[in-house]
C-alpha cells in the first residue's frame, strides 16, 4: 500500500501510472487509529488535523501526528491558511517531509510553499481559481470539498445540481494541468450503501477519479465504483484488437480518441 512507502514516491499515485482512488481520513486526535488506517486497504491515509479535531485539541493532536510520522508515512490534512494553527501545521509536514492536503485552497502562492500537495477546493474562490491551483508545480491532485461549499452557497450538500459547475471546473482544470482526475468529496451517510454507490457512479461519470472516505467500510465500494467493469474491459480489448486504423466495433467507428479511451480503461 502506498502509504507505507518510505522511498519518496508520491502518495497520490500508485501502480505506475494509475492514480489513487481511495483517500481515508483518520482523526488526528486518535493515534490509536493511525495504524489501523494503514492496514485498511486505502490508497492514501490522511491524518486529519482540521475538521476532525476540536480547537482545544489541536496542539495535542499535532504532537501525536508528529510523533507517529517519525516512523510511518501518511498524508496530513492541515488547518486552513489564515487559521491560528496553519503555521504550526505547515512546519510539521515540512519537518516530516510528508504530503499535505491544504483545505480551503484558494491562493496558488500558499500551495507553492509545500512539497507534495492535494489542494482541497471547497470555497467559491477556490472553484474560480481551480486552473491556477492545478498549475502549481507542487500540486499533484485536486479534491472537492462539497460540504463546506454547500454551506457557503446555502444549498443542501446532497443536492448535486448546484455543484455541477464546480465539479466540471475541477475536472477540466486537472486535465489541462496534466494531473490525474480530481477526487470527489465525502459521502456522510455511513449506513446507506446505495447512496454511496450512487455518489461514486455520479462522480465517475462527471470525470472524477477518486473519493474522500470517512470510514474504512466505504473503501470497497469506492474502489469497485471507480474500477472499469468487465464489460468495459471486454470492449476495450476488442477495440485494441481491431487495430490502429479506422474500424468499427459494436456498430460504432473506432478512431484515435476511442483507442485512447480503450488504452486508458486497460491501464496502458
Amino acid at each position: 500500500m502506498i502509504t507505507q512507502s518510505g522511498d519518496g514516491r508520491p502518495l497520490t499515485r500508485y501502480r505506475g501510472r494509475v492514480a489513487a482512488t481511495t483517500f481515508l481520513f483518520v482523526p488526528g486526535d486518535r493515534p490509536d487509529r493511525f495504524g489501523k488506517g494503514l492496514t485498511s486497504g486505502a490508497d492514501v491515509v490522511i491524518l486529519d488535523l482540521e475538521d476532525a479535531v476540536a480547537p482545544a485539541g489541536k496542539g495535542s493532536a499535532r504532537a501525536a501526528v508528529r510523533e507517529w510520522l517519525a516512523g510511518h508515512r501518511a498524508m496530513v490534512r492541515i488547518n486552513a491558511p489564515g487559521t491560528p494553527w496553519f503555521a504550526a501545521d505547515a512546519e510539521l509536514v515540512a519537518a516530516r517531509g510528508v504530503p499535505v492536503m491544504v483545505p480551503k485552497a484558494e491562493a496558488p502562492g500558499v500551495l507553492a510553499g509545500f512539497g507534495e500537495v492535494v489542494a482541497l477546493v471547497e470555497t467559491a474562490r477556490g472553484v474560480e481559481a481551480a486552473g491556477e491551483l492545478a498549475a502549481v508545480p507542487s500540486v499533484t491532485r485536486l479534491a472537492f470539498g462539497s460540504v463546506d461549499l454547500a454551506a457557503e452557497l446555502g444549498v443542501a450538500p446532497e443536492d448535486r445540481e448546484p455543484f455541477a459547475y464546480a465539479r466540471s471546473r475541477l475536472v477540466i482544470a486537472s486535465a489541462a494541468a496534466g494531473l490525474p482526475p480530481p477526487v470527489d468529496g465525502v459521502t456522510t451517510t455511513l449506513a446507506d450503501d446505495a447512496q454511496l454507490a450512487s455518489d461514486v457512479g455520479y462522480a465517475r461519470r462527471m470525470g472524477f477519479g477518486g473519493k474522500l472516505c470517512i470510514h474504512p467500510r466505504q473503501l470497497a465500494a469506492v474502489q469497485a465504483g471507480f474500477a472499469p467493469t468487465e464489460a468495459e474491459r471486454d470492449w476495450a480489448r476488442r477495440v485494441l484488437a481491431a487495430g490502429a486504423g479506422v474500424s468499427v466495433v459494436d456498430g460504432r467507428m473506432v478512431d484515435r480518441p476511442v483507442l485512447a479511451r480503450a488504452r486508458h480503461i486497460l491501464g496502458e
